[in-house]
């Protein structure tokens, strides 16, 4: 049974467009189908690494194909969520030593964590119109907080996604300049029952499905207005510490 609400999304203009990255994740899939659902726009794109123009985070020229395409609609972008992130995969755990440190493990985490999001930033913020609210979102974590840290160990993410927050703020300095209305943002989903968060989801812990914490973040997104841009948010609604 759904226990959550979905947003009207009445902060932002209508008729314009939304863009999920990493649509093909648990995730992203969830937000491209609450969007989907909305009345609020007039055309919902879902990116990835499958998605017609494909979007590689790792290929800057697929990045920009992407953006090219979303512009071609010739509709207001209104609302960009990067769903993207790497935590673990075959060949890369997260550490818990600084014995276990690899520098291809720091390479691929800063790839998909900060460089490729950046580039997402580089291509897709241009496009936000001049006037009226509009959001670029793209999900960090807790364990990225320097000030949150109490436990160590998970080096290569904790890093990467500590410089995405940095990349979100600066950015969001920038965009100010240009287009006071939008909002660039870092936000904590939580733990969601996915395969990037499922290895570690302890007892006790509060696991969302992924429309859940989608609907969570959607909300919250509705909420924030200008003032908020180049802040890094949890869930729940709390500012969380650089």
């Amino acid at each position: 049974m759904k226990s959550f609400t979905v947003p009207d999304f009445a902060s932002l203009p209508p008729g314009g467009q939304a863009v999920v990255i990493g649509a093909g994740g648990g995730l992203g899939s969830a937000f491209l189908t609450l969007l989907d659902g909305s009345e609020r726009f007039a055309a919902v794109t879902g990116l990835g690494r499958k998605s017609r123009p494909a979007l590689d985070l790792t290929e800057e020229a697929s990045i920009a194909a992407a953006a090219l395409a979303v512009k071609e609609k010739s509709l207001d972008l209104r609302l960009i969520i990067d769903a993207t992130g790497f935590l673990h995969d075959g060949a890369f755990q997260p550490e818990k030593s600084w014995r276990e440190l690899d520098p291809a493990q720091f390479a691929r985490a800063f790839a998909l964590n900060a460089t490729g999001p950046a580039l997402l930033m580089k291509h897709f913020l241009p496009l936000l119109p001049r006037e009226g609210k509009a959001v670029f979102a793209t999900l960090s974590a807790k364990v990225g907080s320097i000030g949150d840290n109490q436990l160590g160990g998970w080096y290569a993410y904790r890093a990467s996604k500590a410089a995405l927050n940095q990349i979100v703020r600066t950015a969001a300095i920038e965009l100010k300049r240009r287009k006071p209305q939008a909002l660039c943002l870092a936000l904590h989903p939580g733990t969601v029952d996915t395969s990037l968060s499922a290895p570690f989801s302890k007892q006790g812990l509060e696991v969302q499905r992924p429309e859940e914490a989608a609907a969570r973040l959607l909300t919250l997104l509705d909420a924030l207005n200008a003032g908020a841009s180049g802040g890094f948010y949890s869930y729940s609604g709390e500012r969380l510490p650089w």
